[in-house]
């Protein structure tokens, strides 16, 4: 028996996911209801049947207005650039808001009479509202649009950095972080739909790179925190972290102010409402008032699925577990440097801040050559999308990963070994994450791609709570167990989850074609289109039955 439907991603309801908001632009620019030619038929309904559907049952259905410029995406370059700027402004800002205080953590220790567990709560509780903080703010952008969110958000991300810097005891510092923590999650989970509204799919291109960078490359700033941190810290003293955050949130908070709506389903409701006022005509509707669920569907979808997924998917629930790993490792170097330089070496807070370019070159070298692996997927999908072409740069990354950890354990540990060992350590570190980093998420975002939203979702939620237990144990990890024993457990762990995106690429088209929820708009995966190009050439016919029964097992 052929698998249950299942329910649809919540994006722009009814069933409005990106592409159909994009045909619903389409038709509403290009002519009537009756046009002879079918748009696609791969959304049911299309959006054009629901336009019919509800024109009969005596609504108008409020469009765009070409050549007006109430499609955000007809807006002028510099308005859209404006937008887009802004939004990877705020990323920016919460990913350093994440790090910079690890710059000097032992400050708060001595000024607040405090111990260093309590202290390093400080980022604990930051991360930890990183995790939770998009099972709220994602739904209530669909509901609300993106403006509102993005300005409370950065508001309260402002106001709660401010406790951190006039903290008087160790409470009201780590309590301040919290709070912080979760307001600054907005941008994260809220920043590509900003560009996506604005930016037709052939703009795109150097706008989704600067979104790119902002959102993939978030660990660039988040390495750069301990850098800038390192030295304010030794400079003028551990308050004037939060001071610096303080005030560059708050010219974060200045620009939203300034941010246009962006979400088209709002805008167009916002018109229809106009329409009804001004004309008393109560016929006006936006496609989004007829077809919206109620919020607290939404919230529930929002809240429950991720879990569901995370518990039944088996790509998303190891390749969670393998971004969780390498996310947490990005913090614990964070703690570990201080002591492969500071304690083992004696150098002092600002010079081991300046260590972290080690891992910020190995970042760029990574961002460098990832161009390469996009024209390699561009042309093994040349006949198809399949997920699994995505891998390659992550299987070298799964490689590289324990060998950097081997060579932080064995060098970090001696003061007799140059520092530059330790520092090729966190260049392979660096090359390692972003190429790991882009690549699972991409993977995952393919494999599951009506579901996304959902999938990354929950890959937020634990890779951002495992980051957070990091600075819980490490540094009674690395005391208790021997500097290098400690590196040498994590380089371990390394090599035994390396096989994942290996096993994945040659099987996961089979575990994809089991599921309920994975993408179906692909044949086979790609090691097996090549499989079955082979059979072909021995056994004919039999190649596309074969082929067939790979994506719907019930079918023969």
């Amino acid at each position: 028996m052929a698998s249950e439907p299942v329910e649809a991603e919540f994006a722009h309801p009814p069933v409005l996911t990106r592409a159909q908001e994009d045909e619903y632009r389409e038709l509403a620019q290009e002519g009537p209801l009756s046009r002879s030619s079918t748009v696609t038929d791969t959304f049911t309904p299309t959006l054009e049947v629901l336009k019919q559907t509800y024109s009969k049952q005596g609504y108008k259905l409020v469009e765009f207005e070409k050549g007006k410029g109430e499609d955000p995406r007809e807006w002028s370059k510099l308005k859209k650039w404006y937008v887009t700027l802004t939004t990877a402004f705020l990323c920016t800002a919460a990913a350093l808001g994440s790090s910079i205080v690890t710059g000097d953590m032992e400050g708060p220790v001595s000024d607040l009479n405090t111990t260093q567990e309590i202290v390093n709560l400080t980022v604990t509780c930051f991360v930890i509202g990183f995790g939770i903080g998009p099972l709220f703010f994602a739904p209530m952008s669909e509901v609300s649009g993106r403006r509102l969110p993005y300005c409370l958000s950065i508001f309260f991300f402002f106001v709660f950095t401010l406790p951190s810097a006039l903290a008087k005891n160790a409470a009201t510092l780590v309590v301040g972080r919290q709070l912080a923590g979760l307001a600054a999650s907005a941008p994260i989970c809220n920043v590509g739909g900003s560009v996506a509204d604005i930016w037709a799919i052939e703009e795109r291109g150097l706008a989704m790179a600067t979104f790119s960078f902002a959102i993939f490359y978030s660990p660039f700033p988040i390495v750069l925190g301990p850098l800038i941190g390192g030295w304010i810290g030794q400079e003028i003293g551990w308050r004037w972290i939060y001071w610096v955050l303080f005030i560059f949130t708050g010219a974060c908070f200045i620009l939203t102010l300034f941010m246009p709506e962006t979400l088209a389903t709002v805008l167009l409701t916002k018109k229809a409402k106009n329409l009804r006022k001004t004309t008393g005509d109560s016929s006006y509707r936006s496609l989004d008032e007829l077809g919206r669920p109620p919020f607290i569907q939404i919230m529930k979808v929002a809240l429950s699925r991720p879990l569901v997924m995370l518990f039944t998917e088996p790509i998303l629930a190891f390749m969670t577990l393998y971004l969780s790993f390498i996310y947490s490792i990005l913090y614990l170097l964070f703690f570990a440097f201080p002591l492969a330089f500071q304690e083992v070496r004696g150098f002092s807070i600002g010079m081991t801040g300046v260590t972290f370019i080690s891992v910020l070159l190995g970042i760029t070298t990574a961002m460098l050559i990832m161009p390469i692996q996009e024209r390699i997927y561009a042309r093994v999908t040349v006949n198809g999308t399949y997920p699994e072409a995505r891998l390659y740069p992550m299987m070298l990354g799964a490689i590289c990963l324990p060998s950097a950890l081997m060579i932080f354990a064995f060098t970090g540990a001696y003061s007799w070994v140059h520092w530059i060992g330790p520092c090729v350590a966190g260049y392979l570190f660096g090359f390692a994450l972003i190429i790991i980093y882009i690549s699972g998420n991409s993977y995952i975002v393919d494999s599951y791609s009506d579901y996304a939203a959902s999938a990354i979702a929950a890959k937020t939620l634990v890779r951002s709570e495992i980051g957070a237990m990091v600075p819980l144990y490490i540094n009674q990890m690395f005391h208790n167990m021997g500097f290098q024993y400690a590196g040498l457990l994590l380089a371990l762990i390394g090599v035994v989850i390396a096989p994942i995106p290996f096993i994945f690429f040659w099987w996961g088209g089979r575990i994809r074609a089991r599921s309920k929820r994975a993408s179906k708009n692909m044949r086979v995966s790609f090691n097996e289109k090549h499989k079955d190009t082979a059979l072909e050439e021995g056994s004919g016919a039999s190649t596309q039955r074969q082929q067939d029964s790979a994506i719907h097992p019930a079918t023969y």
